[in-house]
Order: structure tokens, then sequence, then C-alpha cells
């Protein structure tokens, strides 16, 4: 009885978080301004622009693929572990 009672709420519980994930668009609350333009910058940036990633935070993948594949030569340094 307990099971079904622990388990019951913890459905009740997901149910309700799971409800917490509406997407709506972000808006300033109402009577609140964007942050002030920054020193350097030309025009204020607008809510958009500031929700943008930086090219800096999502760089480019590079994957350096083995076109052909070579023998590695002798690692004179690459000694078994000690005893």
């Amino acid at each position: 009885m307990k099971r079904i009672v622990v388990l019951g709420l913890m459905a009740v519980a997901s149910a309700a978080l799971a409800g917490c994930g509406a997407r709506e668009a972000l808006i300033p609350p109402s009577g609140k301004a964007l942050p002030v333009k920054p020193y350097a910058a030309k025009e204020e940036p607008k809510a958009a622009d500031l929700l943008a990633a930086p090219p800096q935070t999502r760089p480019a993948r590079s994957d350096d693929l083995i076109e052909s594949s070579q023998e590695r030569r002798s690692d004179d340094y690459d000694l078994p572990p000690p005893n």
C-alpha cells in the first residue's frame, strides 16, 4: 500500500514538473528595462541579441581524419613497468 502511494506521488510530481517546461517568448517584465548599452556598442542590444550565443561559445567541430595509416616509429622511452 505504501509503495502505491509513493508511486502515485512520484507520478503527480513528475507531471507537475513536466508542466513547467512551457516555452514562451522571453520578454523583460513590465516596468523593467533591458540591461544598459555596453560602452563600445553602437546601439542597445535587443533581447534576441542578448540570447544568441557568440561563435566562441560554440566552436566549429574539427575532425582530423586519418587518410592513410602509417607505422609508428619505435619509442626508446617506452619501457615496461618495473616489477
